[in-house]
C-alpha cells in the first residue's frame, strides 16, 4: 500500500463522516436554500471542524451563491476543499533537525495520547534519516511510563536515560544534557509526564524539566512538542490551549486519526491555535507516524 493510500485508508472514520455525507447532502439537491446550510453545518460540526471554520465556509458559501458564482450543490465541494487547503497550509512547517549538533525535544501531552509510542516512532522516522537519537524517561511517576519507553530504546536501537521511580524528572534531564556536554551530537527526546493531580502541579513540574533543560544547554529544548489524541476532538484543543499558554508549544503531533471520525479537529487546530502541525499518527506500525502534508491529507478526506 503507498504512503497516500495509507493516509486515505487511516482517515477513514472522518472521511466517511465528512465526504459519505457531504455527497449524500448534496446529491441531487438544486436549490442551495437554507435547510442544505444547516445540514452542512450540523455535518461540518459533527466531524469537529469548529464553529469558527464552519461559520466562514457557510458565509463564504452563501455569498458565492449571492454573486451567482455557485449554480450547484455538487461545487460545494470544491469550495471546502479550497478552504481547508489555505488553512492547513499555514500549519505545514515541517520539523527542520540540523545533523551533527545537538537538538533537544521536550514531548509533553497529558496521559493516554499517545506520547511513549510517538516518542517510540518518531525516533525510528530519526534513525532512518541518519541521526543519533537518545530517550529520555522523565516521566518518573509512572512505573510503566520508564518501561515503556524502555522496550521502545530496544526496538528501535536507541539508548534510555533514566532513575528509579519518583525520582526527580529535573535530575534525569540533567544527566542526559550531560551526555551532550560529553559530546553527543544527535537528537535528545525527552518524555515527560502527563498526569499529575492537578494541573498546575503538572504545569509547574514541566516549567522545572524546561527550565533546567534551558539552563544547561542554552537555546534548548529546540522543539516542544504536543502530542494529541485525535479521538478527544475538541477536548485536544482545550489541551493545546492550555499547554500553549503556560508551557510555549512550537509543534503538535495529532496521534491516532485512524480510530475517529474527528478528523477535522486539525482544521480546528490551525484556524484557533496557528500552531504548526509537525507529524500525524494514522496506524498501530512503526511506519505510521508521518509528517503532516495539507494537500495530502486534504485529498485523503475529500477525494
Amino acid at each position: 500500500m503507498g504512503l497516500f493510500d495509507k493516509l486515505k485508508a487511516g482517515l477513514a472514520k472522518t472521511r466517511e463522516v465528512l465526504t459519505m455525507d457531504l455527497d449524500d447532502l448534496i446529491l441531487g439537491k438544486k436549490v442551495l436554500d437554507q435547510s442544505l446550510f444547516d445540514e452542512l453545518e450540523e455535518l461540518l460540526i459533527t466531524a469537529d471542524m469548529g464553529p469558527q471554520f464552519t461559520h466562514d465556509l457557510i458565509d463564504d458559501v452563501q455569498q458565492r451563491v449571492k454573486r451567482k458564482e455557485l449554480q450547484d450543490a455538487s461545487q460545494i465541494k470544491n469550495v471546502l476543499q479550497q478552504r481547508m487547503i489555505a488553512i492547513l497550509k499555514q500549519i505545514e512547517r515541517p520539523l527542520v533537525i540540523p545533523k551533527n549538533q545537538p537538538f533537544v525535544i521536550m514531548a509533553i501531552g497529558v496521559n493516554g495520547s499517545g506520547k511513549t509510542t510517538t516518542i517510540g516512532k518518531l525516533s525510528n522516522l530519526l534513525r532512518n534519516d541518519g541521526h543519533d537519537v537518545l530517550l529520555v524517561a522523565a516521566d518518573t511517576f509512572r512505573a510503566a511510563a520508564i518501561e515503556q519507553l524502555e522496550v521502545w530504546g530496544k526496538r528501535v536501537s536507541v539508548p534510555v536515560i533514566k532513575q528509579k521511580m519518583n525520582a526527580d524528572p529535573a535530575a534525569v534531564v540533567f544527566d542526559a544534557i550531560g551526555k551532550i556536554k560529553a559530546g553527543f551530537k544527535g537528537v535528545v527526546i525527552v518524555d515527560t509526564a502527563g498526569r499529575l493531580h492537578t494541573r498546575t502541579n503538572l504545569m509547574e513540574e514541566l516549567k522545572k524539566v524546561k527550565r533546567v533543560i534551558s539552563r544547561e544547554l542554552p537555546g534548548a529544548p529546540h522543539e516542544i512538542l504536543l502530542v494529541l489524541d485525535a479521538t478527544t476532538g475538541q477536548n485536544a484543543v482545550m489541551q493545546a490551549k492550555m499547554f500553549k499558554e503556560d508551557i510555549g508549544v512550537t509543534g503538535i503531533v495529532l496521534t491516532k486519526l485512524d480510530g475517529t471520525s474527528k478528523g477535522g479537529v486539525v482544521v480546528r487546530i490551525a484556524g484557533e491555535l496557528g500552531l504548526p502541525v509537525r507529524f500525524i499518527g494514522v496506524g498501530e506500525g512503526l511506519d505510521d507516524l508521518r509528517t503532516f502534508d495539507s494537500k495530502d491529507f486534504t485529498a485523503a478526506l475529500l477525494d
